[in-house]
């Protein structure tokens, strides 16, 4: 069976409540036999290290969404800090900014941005980055920040292959989820297709980011086989090799060897 890794899942969202376990069981099934989940606020923290102590194969990542900043209290930071030392804590995140949704002033995003990137590099865990509409001032900061030096994922890269090398060269992965399944998404195809192997992992963003044929359905982690799928056939190789490679790739980047 092709083994594959789901870099980033949000399992403990709502919308698995009646068939959660039916749900993580058809992805073990369908071979995910690597999945992390992502804690993101005061909510999700918990419910997401409650998912990886249950189950082996599922690992956290904690941190502060860009779009509840406004919300995010010393005290909370301090939280992370603590869970940080879990062995199924590999990361810190999802953090960044996002300037779609109008709810964090940008000031406070930057502030509490800078506060997680220096906090991993205290604990030396990789960062998960959430990064819509607002590429030129994630790379300022992860360079100001010398992000370079814990490295990390960017998220659903949804970047140009311009800032695809500048994340490159900031010692970062690029994820790859539901979009490159979508026949108008030409952007993320092509830098999938021009970066460097080594440097690629997949994902599913569910519930969200759905690929196709279920575009517009409730995504979950065994959606990800999709994703593998059309990934391999960018790349021209099979599906075997897109797995074995995402999959290691993700132990590197999330120090899982």
């Amino acid at each position: 069976m092709t083994l594959l890794f789901d870099t980033h899942t949000h399992l403990d969202a709502a919308r698995f409540n009646e068939d959660r376990e039916e749900v993580i069981q058809r992805a073990y099934d369908a071979g995910v036999k690597l999945m992390i989940n992502i804690g993101c606020d005061r909510e999700s923290i918990p419910t997401t290290m409650a998912l990886a102590e249950k189950y082996s194969f599922i690992y956290a990542a904690v941190g502060w969404h860009p779009v509840d900043s406004i919300h995010m209290k010393p005290e909370d930071l301090d939280w992370i800090e603590e869970l940080c030392s879990h062995p199924k804590v590999v990361a810190i995140g999802e953090m960044g900014l996002d300037y779609h949704w109008d709810t964090s002033p940008k000031e406070v995003q930057h502030r509490v941005f800078r506060e997680q990137i220096r906090l991993a590099r205290k604990v030396n865990k990789p960062i998960v980055i959430h990064n819509r509409e607002a590429h030129e001032d994630i790379i300022r900061i992860l360079k100001e920040e010398k992000a370079s030096e814990i490295g990390g994922v960017m998220h659903c890269f949804s970047g140009s292959l311009e800032t695809a090398k500048q994340c490159l060269d900031m010692n970062f992965y690029l994820s790859f989820g539901g979009p490159v399944t979508y026949k108008n998404a030409r952007v993320p195809k092509e830098v999938l297709a021009a970066v460097p192997l080594h440097r690629i992992l997949i994902e599913t963003d569910s519930p969200y980011l759905t690929p196709h044929p279920f575009r517009g359905k409730r995504n979950e982690s065994s959606y990800v086989a999709l994703v593998a799928n059309a990934a391999a056939e960018i790349r021209g190789i099979s599906l075997e090799e897109l797995a074995q490679i995402t999959t290691e790739n993700g132990k590197k980047c999330f120090r899982m060897d």
